[in-house]
């Protein structure tokens, strides 16, 4: 056991300088360069963002809509970014800036981000990439048996096939998203004998076609908002993405889900797919995956999970339960950029059925050929960059265990911080952590206890002015630039909407210290005169209860 300490202790150490100070410098980088890598959490400033300008004033920095005349120095730009750019942006990697799914990224990054604009690859077809397409598909296939856990010896076949793809690269979770529905449709809608499929004749044929009056997308009202965007791009319309109500665990309701299916088969609706989340946006939770696939299963529907945040919990032998039946799905959606720690803009979907994507395959004479191994006939992006060296980077320098550790340190500090916000007389946790994302709310316990004995409309009363507190509270934490917590509105009892402030921990580098510091200055903003004239009229109202 003393060895297995060490080893972890040792493990842990490796993985905080990976997200902090460099093994050495790269003499190839630019001042610039040279800069991050010296100091990466404190390359922009000690706080969250500069609180010298508000936006109005920066917004005047970029006021003008005419295009320069005459060439400059790349000198004087390269103060311009400094002084109007680096110096008012969001240091998201900052320990406290624990509101959003952005976090530190390790330093190895910053150099393989700069190669790979110098290379200047485009994924989107094999005579402009050459290597990084076979990386690309390496790394699909890696997600691919992380997901699904196939055999090593079912990928030869499937890695480098000229016909398939085991997945896509995106921009993100909402094109990821938006491709695994636009295969579902396209499969739903295939060609047959006298139907020469939907990509051809349109819905309106296809639906003629099935004899159905419309398609439907079911998913918990915890869903992404890409999912609107796809109902509105597949031609399903956006009444036709049925939100479901979740369960007081924030998890799709499955008796609710059956009555939207029994309603949308008798308005003669077929449902094209059913989506599981593998942690909600905004509270982390993960929806009942096997019962949704045992679901999906007799409806005979396409069956997608969209774990762009939750999917890494994979990694974690401890924690990879909590989503168990994701194997099951017809396709997971994957962001690099959330808990693989891959800058902006690498999202991925991979597909149970290697031959899944052939359901939207494009051709161009002079650049997607037929035969060819290029990655553009699957993608609904045509040029895309090498986004895949760098996921490529985190899953061989961070490896499986690595990305244990990074997961399982997570969950353990929302459920710590949980505890600190149970253990504070002033705060009421509104939603318990599954994997690393809570919401919490200030309410002292007065308030707490006349909320429990008030009749309901007093707690409206009493709740409308708590969700005036919360936003101004995270308002004034936004603007004080020290830390930094997001702010949502959740269905939380009594079918109430209630403003709660949310909380994602993923940094590595977020210590229980600076947990404890965002409680303690939140402490201090309340004592602000309007947030204290609010809390004035939520005691007169308690004090009105309890008098009763």
């Amino acid at each position: 056991m003393p060895k297995n300490r060490d080893a972890a202790r040792a493990n842990l150490e490796n993985l905080y300088r990976i997200f902090t100070v460099p093994e050495a410098p790269d003499s190839t980088l630019g001042a610039i360069d040279q800069a991050i890598a010296a100091d990466v959490t404190g390359f922009l400033q000690t706080h969250i963002v500069a609180i010298e300008r508000d936006l109005e004033a920066i917004e005047a920095d970029f006021a003008s809509a005419v295009i320069p005349e005459e060439p400059t120095y790349v000198s004087e730009y390269t103060e311009f970014v400094k002084e109007n750019l680096v110096a008012h942006s969001v240091h998201t990697a900052a320990p406290g800036f624990v509101g959003h799914m952005t976090s530190a990224i390790p330093y190895f990054m910053l150099p393989l981000a700069r190669l790979m604009t110098a290379l200047n690859q485009n994924l989107v077809k094999v005579e402009t990439s050459k290597a990084f397409t076979p990386m690309e598909r390496q790394v699909l296939a890696m997600l691919h048996h992380l997901v699904y856990r196939r055999d090593p010896d079912f990928y030869p076949p499937w890695i480098h096939n000229s016909q398939h793809a085991l997945g896509a690269f995106c921009s993100g979770g909402t094109i990821a998203n938006v491709t695994a529905l636009w295969v579902a449709r396209n499969r739903l809608f295939a060609p047959s004998v006298d139907f020469d499929g939907i990509a051809q004749e349109g819905l309106f044929r296809a639906l003629q076609h099935r004899g159905v009056d419309g398609i439907a997308v079911l998913v918990s009202e915890r869903g992404h908002y890409s999912f609107g965007k796809a109902a509105d791009l597949l031609g399903l319309g956006r009444d036709n993405l049925i939100k479901v109500q979740t369960d007081a665990h924030n998890r799709i309701d499955l008796r609710l889900l059956r009555e939207e299916v029994r309603r949308l088969q008798d308005r003669n609706i077929l449902p094209l797919a059913l989506v599981g989340i593998a942690g909600t946006t905004e509270t982390g939770n993960v929806d009942p995956l096997e019962a949704l696939a045992d679901f999906a299963a007799e409806l005979g529907c396409h069956f997608h999970v969209d774990a762009a945040w939750g999917g890494p919990t994979l990694f974690s032998d401890r924690f990879r339960s909590l989503l168990s039946g994701i194997e099951r799905a017809d396709s997971v959606t994957i962001d690099a950029h959330k808990q693989l720690y891959v800058p902006m803009g690498a999202g991925m979907v991979v597909f149970k059925d290697p031959t899944a994507l052939s359901a939207i395959e494009h051709h161009a004479n002079y650049i997607l050929r037929h035969g060819s191994k290029d990655l553009g006939s699957h993608t609904l992006e045509g040029s895309r960059p090498g986004m895949a060296m760098l996921v490529h980077a985190g899953l061989s320098i961070i490896g499986r265990k690595g990305y244990e550790l990074l997961i399982d340190m997570g969950i353990e500090r929302a459920k710590t911080f949980a505890a600190m916000i149970r253990q504070h007389p002033d705060f009421e946790l509104t939603s318990e952590p599954e994997l690393n994302i809570l919401t919490y709310r200030y309410c002292p316990l007065k308030v707490q206890q006349a909320l429990a004995a008030a009749p309901a409309e007093r707690c409206a009363a009493i709740n409308v002015l708590l969700d005036q507190v919360c936003m101004l509270l995270q308002k004034h934490q936004r603007e004080a630039g020290k830390t930094f917590v997001s702010r949502t509105r959740l269905r939380i009892r009594h079918d109430e909407e209630l403003t709660v402030l949310r909380v994602v921990l993923a940094n590595p580098l977020t210590t229980n210290e600076i947990l404890a510091s965002i409680l303690a200055e939140q402490c201090e903003i309340v004592q602000e005169p309007e947030i204290q004239a609010l809390l004035q009229q939520i005691e007169e109202i308690c004090t009105g209860i309890t008098e009763k």
